[in-house]
């Protein structure tokens, strides 16, 4: 009945939310800049070049949300699919109106204060113009990108009413704030304290190390702390217990979904085809992400005796992570010292979290906070003054190796910025809704899997449930079907 009661009082505030929406969207406005484009074509003939570029590289972006779906997926028991990829789904759905009514607002419109934005609200009155919507839909995949990143870290617990509200508050608020005070000419890239320290310019991330990737990723811990881990994940003892996931097939395709997509996140992130530094962009997006995944590989092949799949997997997204920040403004060797460190961070920060009790699903947390950490400080170390600020025409940008400390500085400001409001928000959003309507479904629910709890379905109905094998299991199952496959068949001779 408790139940019932506060799903009812979360659609209820719901549909007044969606026709508050309704009634600010209709209500007139002033008249828009150009909703046609035909002024911004007769001032610049070359525009249409640039808006083909960013919508595919939008668009490229957008694909990789079905790579999410499928690595989430791939890490977790048949038994949860559904509710992976329905949630997947979801948050960009409704991300995408959160970010249409209030978070474009907040991130890109006027700035107040050099804190938050105050104009562009349902895109509406100026906001209404082909430029502008432009910029939104390319911001709208970031977002989006930030969004999903948690899903997977808190997999196999949360109620999926939560996660909706949830995806509601970081499309709307958590992201957008953060991202106006990086990209919509707030303080950490503008304030006058800033710009002197780090000698013409601010703190700075090119396509979202920080503003995207550290944000989901330092939501996803706040998320996993207050959920506590999966029921069997630890000992009585606390010792962790490998909880396998039920394709490796879905993880390593999901893994290059978003290979691919990246080529849209960081050289889209020009904002134009003229840009042609887009060529260095790819290759160092390339190389930086092989560098972790071999990195990975080899750390856990020298840990185990074995080239673990899921580390490198996990290895190849997190170098993905550490060059999308600096990917403009380093060189291709630096790439490759880049992603060899995030190979490390990738596979350390897992079994340091895991060790103290944080069960992460995908390993999110390591894979896009830390990393995103180590990308906002990498741009602080190895940008070699090769290129600028493309968004405001600053002198050509420089990092601590090449002589500038001030710089680093910036960057160290905005990694403390960085986790204290990504963390802070996070928590407390999930602390509020932990003690209002309460974050994970019951240990039975649990146990029998979101898919049936959360959806009425059952993602592989031909499937038998049963719970994970463990390693010690699998060998002595191996060992006996080997055994069994090498006895003399029914008229044979043994020997």
């Amino acid at each position: 009945m408790e139940k019932e009661k506060r799903e009812t009082s979360v659609r209820r505030l719901t549909v007044v939310l969606v026709m508050l929406g309704m009634i600010l969207a209709l209500a007139p406005g002033v008249m828009a800049a150009d909703p046609t484009g035909a002024s911004t074509l007769e001032e610049n003939p070359g525009a249409p070049v640039d808006y083909v570029w960013v919508l595919i590289c939008g668009f490229l972006v957008m694909f990789m949300q079905p790579g999410f779906a499928m690595l989430e997926a791939g890490f977790s028991r048949a038994k949860n699919v559904s509710n992976v990829l329905m949630k997947n789904l979801v948050d960009y759905s409704v991300g995408s109106l959160a970010f249409f009514a209030v978070g474009f607002a907040l991130m890109m419109g006027t700035s107040a204060y050099m804190l938050v934005g105050t104009d562009g609200f349902f895109l509406a009155g100026e906001a209404y113009d082909v430029g502008t919507s432009l910029t939104w839909f390319f911001m709208l995949v970031f977002c989006a990108t930030a969004a999903t990143i948690v899903s997977g870290a808190i997999a196999e617990r949360p109620k999926f009413s939560v996660y909706v509200i949830y995806s509601v508050v970081i499309c709307a608020v958590i992201y957008p704030i953060y991202g106006h005070w990086l990209w919509g000419g707030g303080w950490l890239s503008s304030a006058d304290f800033m710009t002197s320290l780090g000698g013409g310019y601010g703190a700075l991330d090119f396509a979202g190390s920080g503003v995207v990737h550290a944000v989901g990723g330092y939501v996803a811990l706040a998320g996993c702390l207050l959920l506590g881990p999966r029921i069997g994940k630890y000992t009585k003892e606390g010792k962790p217990i490998p909880i396998p996931g039920h394709s490796i097939t879905f993880a390593v395709l999901g893994a290059f979904i978003l290979w691919f997509g990246w080529f849209g996140f960081n050289p889209g992130s020009t904002l134009s085809a003229h840009e042609l530094r887009i060529s260095v962009i790819a290759v160092n997006t390339n190389l930086c992400a092989a560098a972790a995944a071999m990195t990975a590989m080899f750390i856990t092949w020298k840990k185990f005796g074995k080239a673990d799949v899921v580390m490198t997997v996990n290895g190849a997204v997190a170098g993905l992570v550490a060059i999308t920040a600096a990917c403009a403004w380093v060189a291709p060797w630096a790439s490759v010292v880049i992603g060899i460190v995030a190979g490390f961070i990738v596979c350390y920060g897992y079994w340091f979290l895991e060790r103290r009790g944080v069960d992460d699903v995908v390993g999110a947390i390591p894979v896009h906070g830390l990393n995103g950490t180590w990308g906002l400080l990498a741009l602080g170390l190895f940008a070699d003054g090769t290129y600028g600020n493309y968004a405001t025409a600053a002198p050509f940008i420089t990092g601590l190796f090449y002589g500038n400390a001030g710089f680093f500085g910036c960057q160290l400001i905005s990694v403390v910025v960085n986790f204290a409001w990504a963390f802070g928000t996070g928590f407390l959003l999930f602390y509020i809704l932990k003690h209002t309507l309460g974050i994970r479904v019951s240990p039975e629910e649990e146990l029998a899997g979101l898919d049936i709890s959360e959806h009425g379905v059952v993602t592989y109905p031909d499937f038998v449930y049963t719970e994970p094998a463990r390693p010690t299991r699998i060998i002595r199952m191996s060992e006996a079907v080997i055994e069994r496959e090498n006895e003399p068949k029914t008229g044979e001779k043994g020997g």
